[in-house]
């Protein structure tokens, strides 16, 4: 609840999915706070055991997305994301049918229904009716104050990266390293991403990133991607936002080069 961290990235891809588990995590962020930052718990992401490889998938899935929603987090991040369609409908699975940004522009009406609001109302310290108004996706909802991510992370995603990129109700991307790596016979460099400065990208990795990257650039999407303290900077200057990797040292490199001051 005290984290240097803005946001905490919650897996369940890799880890158990355990929902009562995330409701005693959410809990005890809430029962720990607030934040040095002031808000009442750093932000929460979790990625599911669900990807995006077809509307189908994700829409079979539906109950994983409303069960972690039901748990308070703050956002959801999908990985292979591998068409616009499976993201149309991630999208909305998120949202609640009764707010209609881009609703026959772009998305279907949302399939998240009455009665989920319980807890993660408590959680967020507001009222049911207030979670219902701002329990939507940020920034095509200005009110909205979930964020929704997606990892364009294997080549068949890549080759959809601007179509997926300009999806409405997206928040953030990033192009996986790890799993792009991997999945384009790397596995030195998955294991080493972000671990080992200086490793030397091959080209096709460099040019996945770069795909990626100008997709979220040209539709305003924030960009995630891992950092270190020795190119935290170079990083900010290449357009990423959302920095991960776990140094704290990198974040405050960070905060002091962008301004950002205490609360914020």
């Amino acid at each position: 609840a005290k984290t240097w961290g803005d946001i905490l990235m919650y897996d369940m891809e890799g880890n158990a999915m355990d929902f009562t588990k995330l409701r005693d995590f959410m809990r005890g962020l809430a029962d720990g706070g607030p934040t040095a930052s002031g808000h009442r718990t750093p932000a929460v992401i979790v990625t599911l055991p669900m990807y995006g490889l077809s509307e189908d998938t994700v829409l079979a899935n539906q109950w994983m997305i409303q069960q972690a929603l039901a748990c308070g987090v703050h956002g959801l991040h999908l990985c292979h994301a591998r068409n616009a369609a499976a993201v149309r409908a991630f999208v909305r699975c998120v949202r609640f049918e009764i707010h209609r940004q881009a609703v026959g522009h772009g998305l279907d009406e949302g399939l998240r229904m009455f009665g989920a609001h319980a807890f993660a109302s408590k959680i967020w310290g507001v009222s049911p009716k207030k979670y219902y108004q701002v329990a939507d996706v940020w920034p095509l909802n200005p009110e909205g104050e979930i964020m929704l991510g997606v990892k364009i992370e294997d080549h068949v995603g890549l080759s959809h990266a601007e179509e997926i990129a300009s999806v409405p109700g997206l928040c953030f991307a990033e192009w996986g390293p790890r799993d792009t790596s991997y999945s384009s016979g790397h596995i030195d460099v998955a294991f080493d991403y972000g671990r080992k400065p200086g490793v030397v990208q091959p080209p096709e990795l460099v040019a996945a990133a770069n795909r990626v990257i100008a997709a979220a650039k040209a539709n305003k999407l924030h960009i995630l991607d891992n950092a270190r303290p020795e190119d935290i900077l170079a990083q900010l200057a290449a357009g990423m936002d959302i920095i991960a990797g776990g140094y704290e040292e990198a974040a405050e490199i960070g905060r002091k080069h962008t301004g950002r001051t205490m609360p914020w």
